[in-house]
This record gives structure tokens, sequence and C-alpha cells, in this order.
């Protein structure tokens, strides 16, 4: 993993005093209940830093304000700049700001389309997409194994198609579904519902109007998986006739768990992440080296072991 080591001269100065700290943090959306606590970890760890200041914005999903946002913390001078990208094809422009104002920047939970090039002074700090719905998956296709499935039908729920993560958690299903042991399940339906549970539920209830047959829901995220499951009980449907999949283990989906109507999520670690985007910041501020990719491990997480997940959120 590539490193890069920032001028000495730089680290010593900020090795003999304290000094206080700006970091400007361009958040994606606040409306979004995994994205507050990444948020909130962020804000937690700062607080517990001496003279770490964090100005957090909201882009509201709109990426002319947040690039908006960046050119205004250049403007301001802060010490470093945090991004959750709205459009992670959009990091290039993003990169280029911060890298002319010489100010470092960390990218957080969501990919940058120019992560292999990132220029000195960036990071990217979150989770290996490739684990994400690579786990979640893999769980479906165990447990419709175990109900004695020789043939199933799934449906996929997208998130938003300019996120990586989205396309690469569609992406971990059907690699796993093209793999021997899960290859008797096929997907008869796939569309995006944006992370939105609103959505998701709308567009489960569309099928199920339709009259689309599914064994299966493999959603990218917690909030469609939540939004499936009301639409189904709003239809009527047995919770043990669908095997329901997410990813991000947030508080409602480890309840929903728990209420025996989710049968699989996959632990991100938004605190954690939040934690590390801070400190690598702050390390990229005061010179240090840094790695340039920073991977916190996710975590498949079931009722079997779903108590050791009820307070991590």
């Amino acid at each position: 993993m590539r490193k890069f080591l920032l001028a000495s001269a730089c680290a010593a100065t900020f090795a003999g005093a304290a000094s206080a700290e700006t970091i400007g943090v361009s958040m994606a959306l606040f409306d979004d209940n995994f994205l507050t606590v990444l948020r909130n970890g962020m804000q937690d760890y700062a607080k517990a830093q001496d003279g770490v200041t964090l100005q957090v914005e909201d882009a509201q999903n709109d990426v002319g304000k947040q690039l908006n946002q960046i050119e205004n913390f250049v403007a301001s001078g802060v010490d470093a700049i945090i991004v959750n990208p709205v459009d992670t094809d959009a990091t290039v422009a993003m990169s280029a700001a911060a890298q002319n104002a010489g100010i470092p920047l960390v990218y957080v939970n969501r990919q940058p389309v120019n992560l292999d090039s990132l220029p000195e002074k960036q990071a990217f700090v979150a989770s290996d997409e490739k684990e994400s719905g690579t786990l979640e998956t893999q769980e479906v296709c165990r447990l419709l194994k175990e109900q004695g499935k020789t043939e199933a039908k799934a449906v996929v729920l997208m998130g938003e198609l300019s996120n990586q993560a989205a396309r690469m958690r569609t992406q971990d299903i059907k690699d796993v579904l093209a793999t021997p042991d899960c290859g008797f399940i096929t997907i008869v339906q796939e569309q995006t519902a944006n992370w939105s549970r609103t959505q998701g539920a709308d567009l489960v209830s569309n099928w199920l109007s339709a009259g689309t047959e599914f064994d299966a829901i493999i959603s990218n995220n917690d909030e469609m998986a939540i939004g499936a499951i009301q639409a189904l009980k709003s239809a009527g449907r047995d919770m043990n006739s669908v095997v329901i999949g997410g990813v991000d283990a947030t508080q409602d989906a480890l309840a929903a768990m728990k209420a025996g109507e989710l049968d699989v999520t996959v632990f991100q670690d938004a605190a954690g992440q939040g934690k590390g985007a801070v400190d690598t910041a702050l390390k990229l501020a005061r010179g240090e080296v840094v790695e340039q990719k920073v991977f916190v491990p996710f975590q498949l997480v079931t009722p079997q072991n779903l108590d050791q997940f009820l307070s991590k959120n």
C-alpha cells in the first residue's frame, strides 16, 4: 500500500507545540441514518482532541453545493478538508481545488473515482466495498439453501447509481450469484431506490402489485431493506417466505432483525470511519506519514451474533 511523507520540518514544528486546527467537513447529506452516525463519529473524536474544531456543512445531495463548500473551506484557510462525496465521479475537481490550495483532503466512506491517482496530501478512509455485498449475498444464498431451495428468485434494491458503493455492492451480488454454490438464484428485478426507505417501499410495492415473484430481497443498504419490509407487511406477505438482506447494521436495521424481519446485514463501522477520517486529516495537516487508503473491515451480522452489535451504532 502506497505511503507518502510530507515535509519533516512541518512535522517538527507541530511536534514542538500544540496548535488550534480547523477541519472543514462537507457531508453528502445530513438526513441519512448511516451518515449521521458517521458525522457524529467525527464530531465526537474531534471534541476529544485539544484545539481541534470541525466546520461541518450539509451538501444536501447537491454536487454544485458541495463544490462551493470546498471552495469556501479553501478561502477560509482551513487546515484540512474532509469530504463525503455526493457524486463519487465528481471528485477530480474536488481534489484539484484542495491540491491547488495546498490543503490536505480526506475522502470518507464513498470511494472517489480518482482513488488510484490521488495527489499528495490526500487520502481515503472507508470500508472495502468488495466485502459488503459479498458477505450479504453469501449469507442470503446460505439461508435459501438451508430452506431447501434448489431454484430461487431474487430482487435487488440498488443505491444511487452515481455512488461507487451502489455499483460495487450490486456487482458483488452478481459475482456471488455467478458462483457454482449460489448459481441457483436468479435476479428477476433490479432497480435503484436511491438508498431511501420510502423509495424502497414504493419499489417493492410496485413489484408485488405487478405479480413479481421472489424468494429474496438483496438490498444495497438497510434503509431500502426496511422499506421493503414495510411493503411486504402492508401486502400481508408472510415474512418467513422471503429472505431479506441489507448493509450498514444501523440501529433500525438491528431492531428489525431482533423482530425477526431482517435476516442479514453487514456492519459498516460508521463511527470508526469518522474517527479515522479526522485522525488522518490531522496527521496530514501536521506533516505526518499516513496510509493513502485506510480500510475499516465490514462484519457480517445475523440473528446469531446480533447482540454483539446492538450497542455499536
